[in-house]
Formats: C-alpha cells, sequence, structure tokens
C-alpha cells in the first residue's frame, strides 16, 4: 500500500510539478511588489549624502502631497491627486532644494512660470506657479540655497491659493512626497 502512495504522488508531482513552481514565482513575485508598494514613503537611495534645504523659508504648507487620497481642486472644480507641496511665504523668495543643473525654464497656463532642475543621485525638483523673471535659465548651475526666482500667482490652475510656491520633487521619474526629504514642519 504505501508504495502506492509513493508511486501517487511522484506522479502528481511529475504531472503538476510545473505550475507548482510557477505558481510559487508569481506568488514570490507578486509578494516583493508589495513590499516595495508599501515601502514607496521610505525611499532608500544610494550614493552621496544628500542634504535638501527648503525652497522658501518660513514657508507654511497651504496644500499637501497626496498620491492616494483625492483633493480638490477648487479653482478647476475638480477632484485630483496632488502630487506635489504648496508652500507660501511671507517673503516670495524660491530657493534650489539640492545643487543641481537647470534643466528647463517653461511656461504652460495651468501651472505657470516653471523652472526643473535634475540633481545627482535621479532626484528632479520642480518649482510651478513662479513670477516672470526667474533669476537663473536652462544650463545654469545651481547650489542648494540659491535663490532661483520668486512665488506668485502664475498657476491659474491654483488661482485660488494665491501667491504661492508648487513644489514638486521626483526620483527616477516618479513622484515622492516631499515631505520625506525636506523638513516642512509648518503645517
Amino acid at each position: 500500500m504505501e508504495i502506492g502512495k509513493k508511486n501517487a504522488f511522484v506522479d502528481f508531482i511529475k504531472k503538476y510539478g510545473v505550475y507548482l513552481a510557477v505558481g510559487i514565482v508569481v506568488f514570490a513575485v507578486a509578494l516583493t511588489f508589495t513590499l516595495l508598494a508599501t515601502l514607496n514613503g521610505s525611499v532608500m537611495t544610494e550614493g552621496p549624502n544628500l542634504n535638501f534645504t527648503l525652497p522658501m523659508e518660513n514657508a507654511t504648507v497651504i496644500k499637501d502631497f497626496s498620491d492616494t487620497e483625492l483633493q480638490e481642486n477648487t479653482t478647476l472644480n475638480q477632484w485630483e491627486a496632488h502630487l506635489a507641496v504648496d508652500l507660501a511665504s511671507e517673503s516670495t523668495d524660491v530657493f534650489a532644494v539640492l545643487d543641481g543643473t537647470v534643466a528647463s525654464v517653461e511656461y504652460d497656463i495651468l501651472t505657470g512660470n516653471t523652472i526643473t532642475i535634475e540633481h545627482e543621485g535621479g532626484f528632479v525638483s520642480v518649482y510651478s506657479s513662479l513670477a516672470d523673471q526667474p533669476t537663473v535659465q536652462k544650463g545654469d548651475k545651481v547650489s542648494a540655497g540659491d535663490k532661483i526666482g520668486s512665488a506668485s500667482e502664475s498657476a491659474t490652475g491654483e488661482l485660488d491659493l494665491g501667491s504661492h510656491l508648487h513644489f514638486t520633487l521626483m526620483l527616477n521619474n516618479d513622484y515622492v512626497d516631499p515631505n520625506d526629504y525636506l523638513n516642512l514642519q509648518s503645517k
């Protein structure tokens, strides 16, 4: 009797073993992606130690980052993810958060005047709703803390917020929460 049971098990493995192995691999891959997705807020970077500075002095967060919960945009009368942090301050000066190179200085009707800076480690910082006269141009090298422009109301997609900086931070082409890298305590 026991020999028959052994043969049944061996026959089962021979017949369905490939499917079992594929199922285990698929489960392991799915588990890995799930764990990586839950760790999204605490991204680890390799390479140089990056010291971020604040993009505005004494700023208050007037609209926070949210990639999972929709926020109301009263200007456009719609609900949307807000993949940036909106900051306001008595001083409208805007500063580079890291050393880098200005990749672009552009205007878009919804986001206003925008400066994009590329940094080491795969980071890109984007400063929108700036005044007409930025202090940098494409190709300029900037250091952390250098003034690059002034906050304004040029972002017509967020007119209800008044004069502010719409600050976006990306890592390896993915939006990341600036709160994970900047000390934005005045919320």
